[in-house]
């Protein structure tokens, strides 16, 4: 198939291929400003393929002034192989999403050299000395603007593609684009609201431990109505531009910079989608720190960090959000004009509160749902799957389920980031 002419909406055609160590020098070479931004001519260039995800080619590529990052959608699902073929549009609206991004929060995310169509391939700045956020999670590393950088991603991004910021045709505009996403939200669909819940060909889990919890999931009514809601939600909320997979896996830190990647599941959806997959993966990590214990080190203190961070997240993305609507609420959703009276005011900021509760709970939701998926579908967490005990494994991963469980079925009780995060460390220590 990789060596197939393949086109899709926006990507692809005739000169499509996937680009090799070999050929990827001469694609980088034929641009000026990226030949430009290595420095020298490509044979003195070097390349690796370091893709890790489920999904794309990855290359990263120095040359003696500097280095770039080049990813590319293949036209299949890495993790899966062949057998599963998926567009190369995905490029498309990551590039398109990126650019959103860009426009409110240019630092938070990586700088675009080129996005070539044909080749459905990216083109951008190499992030370094940057890790994957996991995986400095999995080594205990405390990132102290984490916090507050993915609050003000996260609040600058929804809220300036919401209605609350953009005339409704413009908001239209982007919605109809992104629509087109239409398998990588498939997957979305399946893989987060349906397959755990059933019996699916592809999902796994720890195996014999987790065997008798995955069957309750199964035979679990409430809770499949309450996965099924969120789903529905997910289908039919359109409230601005997600990200679409906002998890540790997909942000780049140092100690000082943060940087998001990876949107090619970009779409309008729920708010809550994007807020609860990041805290879900943080609550995912403070469960898999007991697993990650040594006798030197209990972990306790750096669980604790991951809740502040949970909690300070949540506080700093709220204040900035309702900052933001204060301010800059043009769109044509609660038209300034119509609250210009004092009684108008007072209306407006207590319905700005009401839509901050609720936007809590969606998230809480949402949260739960990812953490269950992570455990008992398909694409799972090195935060667990590092753990080689798989007895410990388990335990972290039991713990984390009896949480997801109640945060969906439960999410319409927990009124306040304060009450997750006591929620989240009394199935800890009940379970222990």
């Amino acid at each position: 198939m990789t060596g197939m002419a393949v086109r899709n909406r926006f990507t692809g055609g005739a000169g499509y291929a996937s680009l090799t160590e070999q050929t990827i020098r001469a694609f980088l070479e034929s641009n000026p400003e990226v030949s430009k931004a290595l420095g020298g001519r490509s044979q003195g260039w070097s390349v690796r393929e370091v893709g890790d995800g489920n999904l794309n080619l990855v290359f990263v590529v120095k040359g003696p002034v500097g280095g770039v990052c080049v990813k590319q959608a293949l036209p299949y699902v890495r993790l899966v192989g062949e057998s599963w073929p998926l567009p190369i549009d995905r490029a498309h609206f990551e590039h398109e999403a990126l650019k959103a991004e860009a426009a409110v929060v240019s630092d938070l995310v990586p700088k675009i050299y080129v996005f070539d169509k044909v080749r459905a391939a990216i083109v951008m700045e190499l992030l370094e000395p940057h890790i994957i956020l996991r995986k400095g999670l999995i080594q205990g590393i405390r990132y102290p603007k984490l916090a507050d950088d993915i609050a003000r991603f996260a609040a600058q991004t929804l809220f300036s593609t919401s209605d609350l910021a953009l005339p409704a045709g413009k908001k239209r505009e982007q919605q109809s684009m992104f629509s087109l996403n239409t398998e990588l939200c498939r997957i979305t669909e399946d893989l987060v609201f349906t397959d755990p819940y059933r019996i699916a060909e592809l999902n796994r889990w720890t195996s014999p431990q987790l065997d008798h919890i995955a069957a309750e999931f199964r035979e679990d009514a409430p809770l499949k109505i309450a996965v099924q809601e969120l789903k529905w939600m997910f289908l039919s909320r359109g409230e601005a531009l997600l990200h679409g997979d906002l998890h540790t896996g997909s942000i780049m830190v140092t100690s000082e910079e943060t940087r998001v990647i990876d949107p090619e599941f970009a779409f309008y959806g729920p708010m809550g989608f994007d807020l609860g997959a990041f805290m879900a993966n943080l609550l995912l990590s403070y469960y898999s720190q007991d697993g990650h214990a040594t006798a030197g080190d209990d972990r306790s203190d750096y669980q604790r960090w991951l809740l502040d961070t949970l909690e300070m997240f949540w506080g700093r993305f709220e204040t900035r959000f309702l900052e933001l609507w204060r301010q800059a609420g043009t769109g044509d959703a609660f038209v300034s004009g119509l609250f210009e009276d004092e009684a108008g005011r007072r209306a407006l900021e207590a319905y700005r509160v009401r839509f901050m509760a609720r936007l809590l709970q969606d998230s809480i939701g949402f949260t739960g749902a990812k953490m269950a998926r992570r455990i008992l579908g398909l694409a799972h967490v090195e935060d667990m799957e590092s753990i080689k005990n798989t007895d410990v494994r388990a335990r972290c991963e039991r713990r984390a389920l009896i949480l997801a469980r109640q945060l969906m079925v439960g999410r319409s009780s927990i009124s306040s980031i304060a009450a997750l995060r006591q929620f989240a460390e009394t199935c800890r220590k009940d379970a222990l």
